[in-house]
């Protein structure tokens, strides 16, 4: 019998240890095949779990699962992965990590850690702006300017709105989310309201199983691609917001985004470590 060590950690953490979005980190996952790792996933029923790996180009590698199927990257499970990998192979404020879309740095200052992103790509939507307002269940005189996919590891469909109350009537309509998934076949939908004050009000649809469209807490993967579409849109950088996320779901997320003048991409957030275990197989 085979036994695994994992821990749980709560990652865009804000005030109360219990905030911030959940992650199980297993780590050590040689020996894990692809279907049992899917199994853990779903055992686990978070909207990510993910292995720590060895890597000839990095401190590590990481696989990322959700219970429904493998993710090229993310920004929670990247930002919490480093947070055990740092400890556990005493890397200093400073590692990589190698996963699917790429080698990801990260930083880490006190419990906060911050990745870079890849370079944005971006594409226009085909559907139309009736189309994603029956997707979001609101009016098209609520959607801003320039609804884009984009793409720094993940590719999501990106909807500005224009107000923080459209923020919270919108409802992703799962037949029609499906209807305009990514290229992957993946239903990621980010809404956004920016504030005066430069923070951002935000929500993040996902489909967790088929047919199933949940909301995430705290997207850093959104996040990033939030400042890919502000160089798309041409926006003057740098630019620094405070991305609110999660608040109305009892786990607030508080991330930090920077867009600098060179066009590089971080998301930042706090890592806290609330618990570890074994699991045997």
């Amino acid at each position: 019998m085979a036994e695994y060590a994992y821990r749980l950690v709560n990652v865009f953490a804000h005030e109360s240890v219990l905030s911030g979005n959940p992650l199980c980190v297993f780590e050590d996952g040689s020996g894990l095949t692809d279907a049992d790792m899917l199994a853990l996933a779903i055992q686990f029923n978070l909207s990510e779990t993910t292995f720590v790996l060895p890597s000839e180009r990095a401190d590590a590698a990481v696989r990322i699962f959700t219970p429904n199927g493998e993710l090229p990257f993310a920004g929670h499970p990247t930002l919490g992965t480093a947070a055990v990998v740092s400890e556990l192979k005493r890397t200093g404020d400073r590692l990589v990590l190698d996963m699917q879309a790429g080698v990801i740095p990260v930083e880490r200052v006190g419990d906060s850690f911050t990745l870079q992103a890849n370079a944005p790509q971006w594409r226009k939507p085909e559907a139309s702006l009736q189309d994603l307002a029956s997707m979001l269940n609101v009016v098209p005189t609520d959607i801003g300017a320039t609804p884009l996919w984009v793409n720094t590891g993940m590719e999501q469909l990106l909807v500005p709105l224009l107000s923080e109350d459209a923020v919270r009537r919108a409802v992703a309509v799962p037949e029609l989310a499906k209807r305009w998934a990514n290229h992957r076949g993946m239903v990621k939908i980010y809404i956004w309201f920016e504030r005066p004050d430069g923070s951002v009000a935000t929500r993040f649809f996902f489909e967790k199983q088929p047919g199933v469209i949940m909301e995430d807490p705290g997207t850093g993967s959104a996040c990033a691609n939030l400042g890919g579409w502000l160089i798309a849109t041409k926006r003057a950088l740098p630019v620094r917001l405070t991305v609110h996320q999660g608040d109305h779901l009892g786990r607030a997320c508080r991330l930090g985004l920077s867009v600098d003048a060179d066009r590089l991409i971080r998301v930042s957030g706090r890592v806290v470590d609330i618990g570890r275990g074994m699991l045997k197989l």
